[in-house]
C-alpha cells in the first residue's frame, strides 16, 4: 500500500458525502446584479478525466440566471447525464469571473463544508470505482440516463482530518503530474504520427516517395507504359454502358493550366476516367420494420469513418430483402467514399457485400493496384473536400463533385511500387502507434489505481 492509500485507510472515518459537501445548494441569486459579468459552462467545457475547465466565456447574470445550474468559486461540478459521467467529466470550478459560473443543467454541484478540501472531494468522485456505482443507480430512459440525487446522498466518503486531506491530495497531484507528463509525451507522438502519415501519402501521390517508372525505364534502357497510355486502356476496356464518359480527355482538356506538374509519365485523370460513381440510397421511411434487421448488410457511414483503417470487416445494421431492394447493393472489394455530414470524404474498401445508404458513394470498376492507389489519393483530400459549400443545410458531395475529381495517375508499375512503400511505411506507424495507445491506457489505469488507493474504505481494507 502507498503513502496515499496508507493515509487515508490507516485511519480515515467514513462519513456521508452530505457531511462533507452540500448538495446543490440553494443559492441568493437576487444580490447579484444583472449586469453582472459571470463565467458561463456549458458541458462541453469540462475536459473528460482531467479535471480542467474552461471558464473563459462570460455571459450577463441576467442573461443565464435562470435555466442554467449556478455555482461558485470552488464547487465541485458532478456531470449527471450519460456518457459525460461515466467518461469523467468533473472539475472543481477555478478561475470563475467574479467568483460566479453558471452551467449546463446536467451538473450537480457539490459544495464543500468548512473543513473539506474540494480538490479532496473531486478525486473521489472522479474514481473509475465512484463512477462506477454511480452507473449502477442511473435513472432514466436510454441515452438520457441522469445519476440521481439520491445517489449522491446514500454516498459515502472516508473524511481524514482537513490537513490530511490537503496532504493527500498533494501526493495525488505529485504522481498525476509524472503521470500528466508522460501523457502529453504520448499525445505529441500521436500527433506527430498523424502529420507524419499525412506527409507520405503526400509524397506518394506527387511521385516523391519512390523512383519514379520513368527514371527506372531511363536506367535500365527500356520502354514502359505511361499513365496516359494507362489511361486510354482503361478507357478502351470501359463496358458500353460507360459511353460518353469514356472518351480520353489530354492533360489540356482537364484545365492542366491550374493543377500541379506532375512527373514524367504520369497524367491527369478524373474519377469520372476512372471508375463509374454511383451513390447509395435508403428505404424509407427509416423506421419500417420491412426493411430493416435482415440479413442483408447495411454499410452507413458510421462503420466506414469509425476507424483509419483501410478495410471494413464487418457492420451492425442489416437490411432485409424488401429493403435491400430499395437501396444499392455492391460486391465486396467495392472502393466507397462517404460523401454526407461531418465526416464526409473518407475512403475505405469494403470486404463485405452489402447495401450502401444514400451518405456514401461507390467507385464501380477499378482494380487493384489502382483501388488502392485511389484510396490514398483520396486520403489526402479529405479536408478539402469537406471544404466546399454547396449551399446545403448538411456538408455533402453530390455524385458530380466526386467525378470530377482530378487524380495525378502514375503508371501501372509505379503504383504497385507506391503502394508497397505506403504499406511499410504505414505499419510502422500503426505499430508505434499502437504503442502509444497501450500506454496512454495504461496511464489511465495508473491514475485509477491512484485514487482507487488513496480512497480505499478502511472497513474493506483488510478484507
Amino acid at each position: 500500500m502507498n503513502l496515499v492509500a496508507e493515509r487515508t485507510a490507516s485511519s480515515a472515518p467514513v462519513v456521508p458525502l452530505t457531511e462533507a459537501v452540500e448538495l446543490n445548494p440553494k443559492s441568493d441569486r437576487t444580490s447579484l446584479s444583472d449586469d453582472l459579468d459571470v463565467s458561463f459552462v456549458p458541458m462541453a467545457a469540462v475536459e473528460p478525466s482531467s479535471g480542467r475547465m474552461d471558464t473563459s466565456t462570460v455571459r450577463k447574470f441576467g442573461d443565464v440566471k435562470k435555466g442554467y445550474t449556478f455555482f461558485r468559486e470552488g464547487d465541485v461540478l458532478f456531470a449527471k447525464i450519460t456518457p459525460c459521467m461515466e467518461n469523467g467529466k468533473m472539475a472543481v470550478a477555478r478561475g470563475l469571473r467574479n467568483g460566479v459560473g453558471c452551467g449546463s443543467t446536467e451538473f450537480h454541484v457539490l459544495r464543500p463544508r468548512p473543513g473539506v478540501d474540494a480538490q479532496y472531494v473531486y478525486h473521489f468522485v472522479s474514481s473509475a470505482r465512484y463512477r462506477a456505482q454511480a452507473a449502477h443507480q442511473m435513472t432514466g430512459a436510454v441515452g438520457q440516463k441522469r445519476v440521481p440525487t439520491s445517489f449522491l446522498e446514500q454516498s459515502q466518503i472516508p473524511l481524514p482530518e482537513f490537513h490530511e486531506q490537503r496532504r493527500i491530495v498533494a501526493e495525488i497531484e505529485k504522481q498525476f503530474s509524472r503521470l500528466d507528463e508522460a501523457v502529453a509525451n504520448f499525445k505529441r507522438v500521436k500527433a506527430n504520427l498523424k502529420r507524419y502519415k499525412a506527409a507520405v501519402l503526400k509524397a506518394a501521390v506527387e511521385g516523391r516517395l519512390v523512383p519514379t517508372e520513368a527514371e527506372q525505364a531511363r536506367r535500365e534502357g527500356r520502354s514502359y507504359e505511361t499513365g496516359a497510355q494507362l489511361l486510354q486502356r482503361i478507357l478502351a476496356a470501359r463496358p458500353v454502358s460507360w459511353a460518353g464518359k469514356g472518351k480520353y480527355k489530354e492533360p489540356e482538356s482537364l484545365d492542366s493550366a491550374n493543377l500541379p506538374d506532375l512527373p514524367e509519365g504520369w497524367v491527369w485523370a478524373t474519377v469520372d476516367q476512372l471508375a463509374d460513381v454511383v451513390r447509395g440510397a435508403s428505404p424509407r421511411p427509416a423506421g419500417d420494420s420491412r426493411y430493416f434487421g435482415g440479413a442483408i448488410p447495411w454499410i452507413t457511414v458510421g462503420p466506414i469513418t469509425a476507424d483509419e483503417g483501410i478495410y471494413l470487416h464487418s457492420v451492425p445494421a442489416t437490411l432485409t430483402e424488401e429493403g435491400a431492394i430499395r437501396s444499392r447493393f455492391i460486391q465486396t472489394h467495392t472502393l466507397l467514399l462517404t460523401n454526407s455530414g461531418a465526416t464526409l470524404g473518407v475512403p475505405k474498401i469494403t470486404l463485405i457485400g452489402g447495401c450502401i445508404n444514400d451518405g456514401v458513394a461507390a467507385l464501380l470498376g477499378v482494380d487493384y493496384p489502382l483501388k488502392l492507389y485511389l484510396l490514398y489519393f483520396l486520403r489526402t483530400l479529405t479536408q478539402t473536400l469537406r471544404g466546399i459549400d454547396q449551399g446545403a443545410a448538411q456538408p455533402n458531395l453530390n455524385t458530380s463533385i466526386i467525378r470530377g475529381i482530378c487524380v495525378p495517375l502514375p503508371p501501372l508499375v509505379e503504383q504497385e511500387r507506391i503502394i508497397a512503400e505506403v504499406d511499410r511505411r504505414l505499419s510502422l506507424v500503426y505499430e508505434v502507434e499502437s504503442q502509444a495507445e497501450v500506454n496512454l491506457k495504461r496511464a489511465d489505469c495508473l491514475r485509477q489505481a491512484t485514487l482507487g488507493k488513496a480512497f480505499t474504505d478502511p472497513r474493506e481494507a483488510g478484507q
